[in-house]
């Protein structure tokens, strides 16, 4: 069962892993001849895998430490005076968020629930496991209408509670409250789970890879978990029940290895369960266009939105989440520039001062 969860500031948790590129050994030849050199031929080799592997981990080390510093962020009672408006929608793709939708929302304020929820280790064994999400709930929620879903993932460095959704000073929670109370968004809920479908799940000590099979988790555990325990469009108790129907009703976003997740998995794997996608600097694992292309090629599911952010001096992201998205447009008929694909790219680095402004904006193109 939902519980509130109390204030307070989210442990940062580190890992070592890696996500940048998978690790790729040189081939040897199975039938090599016994020759004089061949000795100081494996001794290179060994050399060239051992530094390539540092170099490796000194590029995962930086992913995670841009990923996990912090930012300066102001948050006031109020908005600055310029801004202090008429209660009237003035939300806009910029490149900044005004300051009237990011301080605490006195009025009108949403809240924030930890959940738990049954799921299976996918990466593993497949046994029951537990796991571990947050939840906003936008102010005035009620069983008595539905709502539309955002599953907001996080990046290699995180865990469910990386967007800080586990304190009520969360600042998705704060321009969520704000874009709801001036009238720029229908009120939705937003989920953000631990992305890793693994019995190890910790941020710290567990296997990447188990990013990969989040897929199984979402549509076997968490998108049902959700559905029969808040008011959404899925209505799970009817007979014949097809969770396509209710798509359009649900988003799929995320920052860095969340961003891949949304690229593989959302469009990838479960496009007959999202209509609507955000991906903020995407991660180097995503899929390049061509494979999206290919995998969409004869999909029936139309692409409601797919949005995308990233940071030209992101020197983790930039050039994979660019491959990723950037030509979709011109390669697959599924994307049209300023119709149902936005690509952005802004002065910033691999941080959150780019992805808490990919959040506002996706906010206001999700559901529209």
């Amino acid at each position: 069962m939902p519980k509130r969860f109390p204030g307070g500031k989210a442990a940062v948790l580190l890992t070592a892993l890696c996500f940048l590129c998978a690790c790729r050994t040189p081939d040897l030849e199975e039938d090599r001849v016994s020759l004089p050199n061949a000795q100081p031929e494996e001794q290179q080799n060994t050399q060239g895998e051992q530094a390539e592997m540092k170099e490796k981990e000194e590029r995962i080390a930086e992913a995670i430490r841009q990923e996990t510093s912090k930012i300066e962020e102001t948050v006031s009672a109020q908005a600055e005076p310029e801004e202090q408006t008429l209660r009237e929608p003035t939300a806009k793709i910029e490149d900044r968020i005004p300051s009237k939708y990011t301080g605490y929302q006195l009025e009108e304020s949403g809240t924030i629930e930890k959940i738990t929820y049954s799921t299976r280790d996918y990466f593993g064994d497949g046994g029951e496991i537990t796991k571990s999400a947050n939840v906003y709930l936008p102010y005035g929620y009620s069983k008595d209408r539905p709502y539309n879903v955002l599953y907001l993932m996080h990046g290699i460095g995180g865990d469910e509670n990386e967007w800080g959704m586990n304190t009520v000073s969360s600042r998705v929670k704060l321009i969520m409250d704000n874009l709801i109370y001036y009238g720029d968004i229908e009120p939705f809920i937003v989920v953000t789970p631990n992305g890793r479908s693994s019995r190890q799940h910790e941020a710290q000590g567990s296997d990447y890879h188990s990013f990969y099979v989040f897929g199984k988790e979402l549509r076997e555990d968490l998108i049902p978990y959700i559905e029969t325990t808040y008011s959404t469009y899925g209505n799970r108790d009817a007979d014949g029940y097809d969770p396509a129907t209710a798509r359009e009703h649900r988003a799929m976003a995320g920052l860095s290895m969340g961003g891949m997740q949304t690229i593989n998995i959302g469009i990838g794997e479960c496009v007959d369960l999202f209509g609507y996608f955000g991906a903020f600097s995407a991660a180097p694992t995503s899929n390049p266009a061509s494979k999206t292309a290919e995998l969409l090629a004869d999909s029936p599911y139309e692409i409601l939105y797919f949005y995308n952010i990233c940071g030209t001096d992101d020197k983790i992201a930039y050039d994979s989440a660019r491959t990723a998205a950037k030509s979709l447009p011109d390669i697959c008929d599924k994307f049209e520039d300023g119709k149902n694909f936005m690509w952005r790219e802004l002065r910033g680095g691999h941080d959150f001062n780019i992805w808490y402004l990919g959040f506002y904006q996706f906010a206001q193109l999700a559901f529209q």
